[in-house]
């Protein structure tokens, strides 16, 4: 398997597990009690998106591995 189709296997499973990750500790401003005016109050009141990247980068890891060798095994 060479390396480009490990590095889109990982591409993939990253934005997989992003999608996954993303609504995970997510309160509304509504839920928060302050609603910024001009936006929606089911708006996320904290996002932390770049801690969310780095958590779908370690994530995407075993997730990879496991399509990999089920690729290779599979072949």
């Amino acid at each position: 398997m060479s390396i480009a189709t490990i590095l889109a296997v990982y591409g993939i499973s990253w934005w997989l597990t992003l999608f996954v990750i993303l609504p995970l500790g997510v309160k509304s401003q509504a839920e928060a009690g302050d609603v910024a005016p001009g936006t929606e109050a089911g708006a996320p009141a904290v996002p932390r998106l770049w801690r969310k990247v780095g958590i779908t980068s370690l994530a995407a890891i075993p997730v990879a591995a496991c399509l990999v060798i089920f690729i290779q095994y599979v072949e």
